[in-house]
């Protein structure tokens, strides 16, 4: 019983910060509603009205991007998987993640929600590259860490499509726990 309330009184904190979290994103205070509004505001993007939207979050408003849609994903740790809609492909895929970790069991751990990398797809590449390879594609999507490792403009600039400027790594850094 001393479990459950301390379980509860946790929560309820949790409720509160959840709350102050949405009063700021202005939807849910879900990872996928952070991760959209963190990265609209670091990258330009203007974010889809609707959340529902399959497939697009949002479209690049400036730089070397401008104009193209973009798939922004947030994962707690990079397992080398990748969620793709083809139904309503984005031009890009923005995804966030935490440290990198293989895809075992999540049992006695945790998914704290902090930036490690960033990475951009370039969504039409990469899905040729994938059916070539004859890997099914959809939720949990497997990627080679060689496609991981050439996508990513944070922290290593191996990416050179989107180049980040100072300002954009020290917010990233803010986030990095």
């Amino acid at each position: 019983m001393d479990e459950l309330q301390e379980l509860a009184n946790l929560l309820q904190r949790r409720n509160e910060i959840d709350k102050e979290i949405s009063r700021i994103i202005g939807r849910p205070s879900t990872i996928g509603h952070i991760g959209e509004f963190v990265a609209s505001e670091i990258f330009g993007i203007k974010l889809e009205s609707s959340a529902t939207t399959k497939g697009i979050d949002g479209i690049f408003t400036e730089g070397p991007l401008k104009g193209k849609t973009v798939n922004i994903k947030w994962y707690g740790k990079q397992e080398g998987i990748l969620d793709i809609a083809l139904s309503n492909l984005a031009d890009y895929s923005l995804v966030i993640t935490g440290p990198k970790s293989a895809p075992l069991t999540s049992k006695g751990t945790t998914r704290p929600l902090v930036i490690s990398y960033v990475y951009l797809f370039d969504m039409v590449d990469l899905v040729s590259e994938l059916k070539h390879r004859g890997v099914k594609i959809g939720i949990a999507t497997s990627v080679r860490k060689s496609s991981w490792d050439s996508a990513e403009i944070y922290p290593k600039k191996a990416n050179k499509k989107l180049e980040l400027t100072e300002e954009q790594r020290k917010i990233l850094e803010l986030f990095s726990g």
